[in-house]
């Protein structure tokens, strides 16, 4: 058995369906078997989701790309490291074999029958041991949503384990619950035309510039001459091409947002059809006569005038306002309600569910939303709720599988689970794709926790990530270009990625090791049906019917291609026309009452405030578009290396530098309760006294954030702890 399967991993490149020219400039399908010249797939980056065009040889190999020009996401355009996607293929330190950790403690090549029966052995009696809550596994937003569902529904269903999670916990979890309690389900409601039917368009925590590129560009192609507003506490690249900077103080947002509904409700600039729709309007209302702008100037460091003026822009009758969030918001200790909070506006004044509206996340995953629906972590796959019994039922049903191997209690969420190996509970950690010892906060306190576990097993491209480099087995990963799929967009937009290349040596793709671990583990009788991709994409697409994510009506991947990618709903009793399309236009939301819930609670305290010791409010983020994340993969690209600095820098403000007697590029250290790193002086007019930036892409930053989460969303606090900074010249710390 495992040789056949391994020979099926290894087939042919050449696609038993290709495409050709056709509609849209996307291709019609062909049965023919042959390499076409190119074919079309979904960049495998941010969630943006444009589409490439991949250029083949004679041999059906990927050599080049470029975007495609008339796809309605990117409009021909990329960003640096789409254009570089192949790049990280081709890496020196590609995963080529499974890796075991041998009696000296060396990583040493194996076959495939020896890593299977490993994993199986130490897995099956750790479970033995401590029982089904004794192993988790922690994956990601970056492979396909088809294997994703293997991953979580072989684990939880089949392996008869309980805990997974998803480094989209790092992204969305505060935009999921978010939408969740708001709206009933995880649906934002925009699509991206609406960056060019906006009148204003406030970004908040958003550098669109440089993590979404090609979102800023459809902003500028609004010809309704747009405000464009950004609430951020530095002075960004977007900032600099915005019409106007509200340079709030950092973790001052919720505030705003309940002074902007104080403004708002007062003047009586609301809409009362839409608040007709909404549950808890008198309650909100009586809530923020609270927080009037001079009641909010202090924690917000904005004066009472650009408050009041800030109120009348983002509810003019008449002006079609959006509103926009990305990490700056979602990785935040309350983010869930600086998120509901924007919502609450666009519900009161009128402005979701309309052309050019919304409260809307952009997600930072090129497959986030897949995860949220497909992940089997926090929801139950294709949208389903593992409390619902009738939805276990369901699925069950759908699946083929007994519905006592559906689990009704939750997993723990990804902080939760690392608690748990540090308490003991935890024996077993499975980690897919993703790289915790480098992304997650204050990851200083992991290699403590590693020494608890009994097992760690690492699925990467890469045998070099710092993860990888600590595991007891590695199993070689192919990447993106090496396997086909789907991934879903930050517009709910459902778009293909190919195959175009072999991964080298022993690499499978994930799809390929979840489906020898099932045989391996003797649970593959209930995979039977999920031989290939685009068969678990029908089998997931039939179990989402009747939920708000139904996607019923697409017939398969040619569909899906032929139409410029497909947004979901997209249901087949009714399917809808139309590239572009938002949720709520019928003010009908997904609860029970099907309206929408306002909530609020008070601002909660900054976990983390400065003081004598520690005087420096450090903020993260992303510091060049030519970057991603841990640089496991854009760091292989040495066009990519050269458009952003190699080693770490801090952007500080000239006169805080000054006081520390500090210049352009001299060396200091940057030191926090949790560990410290050592950085370049970049003198930033963008900043203001008192705060640092330090982008996230180097791996000593996360040893300095602080360890607290949203309460409700459990999404990590990256963006604000307390600093130090000391000259390296110098024996003072200030």
């Amino acid at each position: 058995m495992l040789n056949r399967l391994l020979k099926q991993a290894n087939g042919p490149l050449t696609r038993d369906l290709v495409l050709e020219p056709g509609n849209f400039g996307l291709g019609k399908v062909s049965a023919r078997l042959k390499p076409a010249s190119t074919v079309t797939s979904i960049c495998g980056y941010c969630a943006t989701g444009c589409q490439l065009k991949i250029h083949l040889n004679q041999q059906g190999e990927a050599i080049n790309l470029t975007p495609e020009f008339d796809y309605p996401v990117n409009l021909g355009m990329a960003c640096p490291k789409g254009w570089q996607a192949l790049d990280p293929l081709d890496a020196a330190d590609r995963a080529i074999s499974p890796l075991l950790r041998d009696e000296s403690g060396k990583l040493k090549p194996v076959d495939w029958e020896i890593a299977t029966d490993t994993f199986v052995s130490r897995f099956q009696s750790i479970k033995e041991a401590y029982g089904r809550e004794s192993v988790a596994f922690l994956s990601t937003g970056q492979i396909p949503f088809e294997e994703m569902a293997y991953l979580g529904c072989l684990f939880k269903f089949g392996m008869g384990f309980l805990h997974g999670d998803a480094n989209t916990r790092q992204c969305m979890a505060t935009a999921v619950t978010a939408y969740k309690q708001s709206f009933g389900f995880d649906a934002p409601p925009a699509t991206y035309a609406d960056f060019e039917e906006s009148d204003v368009i406030i970004l908040v925590g958003a550098n669109l510039c440089i993590a979404h590129p090609i979102l800023w560009q459809r902003v500028m192609r609004n010809r309704r001459n747009p405000q464009i507003i950004v609430i951020d506490p530095r002075a960004t690249e977007t900032v600099q091409a915005a019409s106007q900077h509200i340079a709030i103080k950092p973790k001052g947002d919720l505030a705003l947002y309940y002074a902007l509904a104080h403004c708002i409700i007062r003047d009586g600039r609301i809409d009362a059809a839409s608040i007709s729709n909404t549950i808890g309007f008198d309650e909100f209302a009586e809530f923020v006569r609270d927080y009037s702008p001079t009641a909010v100037v202090e924690c917000t460091g904005l004066s009472e005038e650009s408050i009041e003026a800030l109120a009348r822009a983002v509810s003019e009758p008449g002006k079609r306002v959006s509103w926009w969030w990305t990490m700056g918001i979602n990785q935040s200790y309350e983010g869930v309600r600086a998120a509901q909070a924007m919502i609450n506006l666009a519900l009161i004044t009128g402005n979701i569910g309309k052309s050019g509206t919304g409260a809307n996340s952009i997600t930072g995953q090129c497959n986030a939303m897949g995860s949220r629906l497909f992940s089997n972590t926090t929801s139950l796959v294709g949208g389903h709720d593992f409390a619902d019994a009738t939805h276990r039922l369901k699925v069950a049903s759908a699946l083929g599988i007994p519905s006592e191997n559906i689990p009704s209690d939750l997993s723990l969420a990804y902080d939760q689970i690392f608690d748990a190996v540090e308490a003991g509970k935890i024996k077993g950690l499975w980690i897919v794709a993703t790289n915790p010892f480098h992304s997650w906060i204050d990851h200083g306190r992991l290699a403590e926790i590693r020494e608890k576990l009994d097992f760690l097993v690492v699925q990467d491209m890469y045998h070099s990530t710092e993860s990888a480099r600590v595991a007891d087995l590695v199993l070689p990963a192919a990447g993106w270009g090496e396997k086909d799929g789907c991934f879903i967009n930050s517009e709910r937009r459902i778009g293909t990625l190919k195959k175009v290349r072999k991964a080298p040596g022993l690499a499978l793709s994930d799809f390929r090791i979840f489906r020898l671990i099932a045989h391996a583990w003797g649970c593959g009788g209930l995979f039977s049906n999920w031989t290939d991709p685009e068969s678990v994409f029908k089998i997931l697409r039939d179990l989402t019917v009747d939920r708000p994510c139904d996607i019923t009506g697409i017939r398969d991947y040619a569909h899906l291609d032929e139409l410029g990618g497909i947004q979901w709903p997209y249901p087949k009793s009714k399917a809808p026309s139309g590239m572009e399309r938002r949720l709520f236009e019928d003010g009908k939301f997904f609860t029970a009452s099907r309206k929408a819930n306002i909530l609020f609670s008070p601002p909660a305290d900054l976990p983390e405030p400065t003081d004598q010791n520690y005087p420096f409010l450090l903020l993260t983020g992303r510091g060049t578009s030519s970057q991603w994340h841990t640089l496991s993969r854009t760091g292989k690209s040495n066009l990519l290396q050269k458009l952003a600095p190699i080693e770490a820098y801090i952007e500080m403000h000239s006169e805080d530098a000054m006081e520390l007697g500090v210049r352009q590029n001299d060396k200091v250290i940057i030191r926090s309760r949790r560990g410290e790193m050592c950085a370049s002086v970049y003198l930033a007019p963008t900043m203001q006294r008192g705060q640092v930036f330090i982008p996230m892409h180097y791996p000593q930053v996360n040893q300095l954030t602080h360890p607290s989460y949203d309460p409700h969303s459990r999404q990590p606090n990256y963006k604000a702890c307390a600093v130090s900074v000391i000259s390296k010249t110098s024996t003072n710390a200030h």
